[in-house]
């Protein structure tokens, strides 16, 4: 085997092993209360390895976040070939990110603030790790091509709003809580996105 080639496993492995146990430590004892430190010494790595892989504590929930869009993404391209209609596959996605969000509360707000990061690049590198929008994008794109949706915001826009949305929500519900379970607040958020918040008597006066 070559020898570059032996030293790229070893570091795919190693940077498996260092994510597989963040998680961990995350899910165990909380994202806030888990350092680097924790990680790499239960990694069996040195501070500066776990610093190699990651350069913060944050970027390790962005693989994990990656992970859940793949899956999204998965599950909704197979339903789309499937002939299932692209609302409803929405729907699907939106209950499914509602249930992940809500059994992984702890680590959602840390992870939608890297969205939100002021540090430019590091919202960069979290919206790139996290393309919820994309998802939505190829949900819709039938909907668009068939001329069923308003053609006064481009595809990409009202994909990125609908994105959005579900962060703001999200992040609020993880946050503060309220008296609603997340997948009814999220419900209620899509159906008025997609309905519009004005009666329809109200919008032909």
């Amino acid at each position: 085997m070559d020898s570059t080639s032996l030293r790229e496993r070893q570091k795919e492995r190693r940077r498996a092993r260092i994510y597989g146990v963040a998680i961990e430590l995350f899910k165990r004892g909380g994202f806030q209360a888990t350092t680097a430190t924790d990680i790499a010494r239960a990694s069996n790595v040195s501070r500066g390895t776990f610093f190699n892989y990651y350069p913060y504590k944050e970027a390790v929930l962005l693989d994990y976040g990656s992970e859940v869009m793949d899956r999204l993404r998965d599950h909704a391209s197979e339903r789309l070939q499937a002939g299932v209609a692209p609302l409803s596959v929405l729907y699907e996605v939106w209950d499914r990110l509602a249930d992940h969000n809500t059994s992984e509360r702890d680590l959602f707000p840390p992870l939608a603030y890297e969205v939100l990061n002021p540090n430019p690049e590091r919202a960069r590198t979290a919206y790139q790790a996290l393309p919820l929008s994309k998802v939505i994008e190829m949900i819709l794109t039938p909907l668009h091509q068939g001329g069923q949706l308003r053609t006064d915001l481009s595809l990409q826009r009202i994909s990125n709003l609908i994105a959005d949305t579900y962060l703001m929500v999200a992040l609020r519900w993880a946050a503060y809580g309220t008296d609603r379970p997340l997948k009814e607040e999220m419900r209620l958020a899509l159906n008025l996105l997609l309905d519009g918040a004005v009666s329809r008597e109200t919008a032909r006066r």
